[in-house]
């Protein structure tokens, strides 16, 4: 007989252990605070350079990514979210320490923009589309049954080419502006095309894929 105890493609269909679509973003932003958290660096970084200048910008900030670890060492909580914002911006700190110009702060973004597009967008081209990789990790246990559902694959595919497009007109945004030289304008952009695209993102991507695998059995019939 066949085991009626399935499940969908991240979690059993039961309401009570299924977590809620405003708890499975919130999971993968680190709540508010995560989201604080990891964009203080950058926020310092535009903010002080502003008002002040280049040197005292790459100190500031950096000093309030490692001062961030600090405290939640301290108080014995999780730094990932403190360590993020450190390695976010440690590259861009070198680059712009040894060229003097701020606008060099933000290149490794640009560039990691424009890799996770290309990236994205050659997944689906070979039908292994990254998004659907990446919630098999966070979301699925690592599970990959995914993969044998057509209608699972096809939603993948959409949601990986929409990820692709933002990071892509992102890039694009980004780096207008650095050749430009608008090294002020270039951090305001960096804050506004961060979490508020990510969040909208995610939450397309956990409402679409919650749709799609509706009565998905994936679990293995029963000896």
């Amino acid at each position: 007989m066949v085991d009626e105890t399935r499940t969908d493609v991240s979690t059993p269909p039961d309401d009570d252990t299924l977590p809620t679509f405003t708890e499975q973003i919130a999971e993968q932003l680190g709540g508010l605070r995560g989201i604080l958290e990891s964009s203080i660096p950058v926020t310092v970084f535009v903010v002080v350079n502003i008002v002040w200048t280049l040197r005292p910008a790459l100190i500031i900030s950096v000093a309030s990514a490692v001062a961030i670890a600090v405290w939640r060492l301290a108080r014995r909580q999780p730094i990932r979210h403190a360590v993020n914002g450190l390695f976010g911006i440690v590259i861009g700190v070198v680059i712009a320490w040894r060229t003097g110009n701020a606008r060099d702060f933000y290149l490794p973004g640009i560039w990691l923009s424009l890799a996770y597009g290309v990236a994205m967008l050659a997944s689906v081209a070979v039908r292994r589309p990254l998004v659907g990789w990446v919630w098999s990790v966070i979301a699925a246990g690592g599970s990959m049954a995914w993969r044998e559902h057509p209608r699972l694959v096809r939603t993948f595919s959409w949601l990986t080419v929409l990820w692709a497009v933002v990071y892509l007109a992102k890039m694009a945004v980004q780096y207008a502006l650095f050749a430009a030289d608008q090294a002020d304008a270039l951090g305001v952009a960096r804050l506004a095309l961060g979490y508020p695209p990510y969040a909208l993102l995610i939450a397309v991507t956990v409402w679409a894929v919650r749709r799609a695998s509706r009565g998905v059995p994936l679990a293995e019939p029963a000896s």
